[in-house]
């Protein structure tokens, strides 16, 4: 029957798509091996070019093109018919529901780095150079090892709500506590706005041990002459965190608090999983799958990833900042 490819083509193909493949990365070595032996002759850019070059197209094809296809389709409508502009945006920032979502995703950006950083640069002052420092501080990086969702359902069981008429045994960790001291349990994940706090918990829970780990590398480097002319000076406890270890490790402070910020702006998982985006607890990376994937608004969706983008951007420009002028005074 005409039309009809059997198995043989197929497996046909394959193979010599993957004689190709082969053909094609031994005429890039080659080409590179021999710019390597004749430096003279050949330019380095051309060297450069040859062991990069490669890389960076498909850098290209997998990261920037996505990325202008996803900034063009956020100027035309639901369907991609029509070119409506800014229209995407406009919406973005002045219908009610866009603003909440923004108004959540800002109080996750900032009380989640800060409590991850301040609880992570407490705790490893505390468990700095005592008996029992390895152990402290396996226990509070186990949960970076838990997956996002994982995570969630963890404290998913923790929130659980069961009603009380009939004297329910409470499977929530967090409600029987309440039950024992005495207080009627609480559907700690529907209350606005004090649910987003609650996931926002999930998520300091997690990065907290990056936070510890990073910043308790950068305390024991503090170097050990700075501190003990400190000591001579008449600095302790509080003054010496203060004056000495909060300056020292200034630079592994802005590394945290960014890193965490930028994982913040992508909280999806967390979302998704516990709420699924209701009762106010919707942020801008689960808003745009939703509008993409339930709503079928292709448009809008591409707008909100391109504002989840340039919320990014100025924290890693920063980021980058702080790290050059800290190797400059190196």
């Amino acid at each position: 029957m005409t039309g009809v490819r059997g198995p043989g083509t197929s497996t046909t193909e394959k193979f010599a798509v993957m004689l190709v493949a082969i053909a094609l990365f031994v005429v890039v070595m080659g080409l590179i091996l021999f710019a390597v032996d004749r430096p003279k002759r050949i330019p380095s850019w051309v060297v450069a070019l040859g062991f990069v070059g490669l890389p960076l197209a498909f850098l290209a094809y997998g990261l920037v093109r996505p990325g202008l296809i996803t900034l063009y389709q956020s100027f035309f409508n639901r369907n991609g018919t029509e070119f409506i502009g800014f229209d995407n945006y406009v919406r973005a920032f002045t219908e009610g529901q866009f603003q909440h979502v923004l108004l959540v995703t800002a109080a996750w950006v900032v009380l989640a780095p800060l409590l991850s950083t301040v609880i992570g640069l407490g705790y490893a002052v505390l468990v700095d150079r005592t008996r029992f420092e390895k152990l402290a501080k396996a226990l509070v990086f186990v949960p970076m090892a838990i997956s996002m969702v994982g995570a969630s359902i963890i404290w998913k069981f923790v929130y659980e709500f069961r009603p009380d008429q009939v004297n329910i045994e409470q499977i929530g960790l967090l409600n029987q506590v309440l039950v024992w001291v005495g207080l009627p349990p609480q559907q700690f994940l529907i209350s606005e706005p004090w649910n987003t706090g609650f996931l926002i918990v999930v998520m300091v829970w997690i990065q907290t041990g990056f936070a510890m780990t990073v910043l308790s590398a950068a305390i024991k480097a503090i170097p050990d002459d700075i501190t003990e002319a400190a000591r001579l000076d008449g600095l302790h406890g509080m003054g010496m965190f203060r004056h000495i270890t909060v300056p020292s490790i200034r630079p592994a402070l802005v590394v945290v608090l960014t890193t965490i910020a930028m994982a913040t702006l992508k909280a999806f998982d967390i979302v998704r999983t516990m709420t699924g985006g209701q009762f106010g607890t919707q942020v801008v990376a689960n808003e745009f799958y939703t509008q993409a994937f339930r709503q079928g608004n292709r448009g809008l969706a591409a707008a909100l990833a391109v504002l989840l983008f340039l919320l990014v951007i100025p924290i890693i420009a920063y980021n980058v900042r702080q790290m050059r002028q800290s190797e400059e005074i190196r």
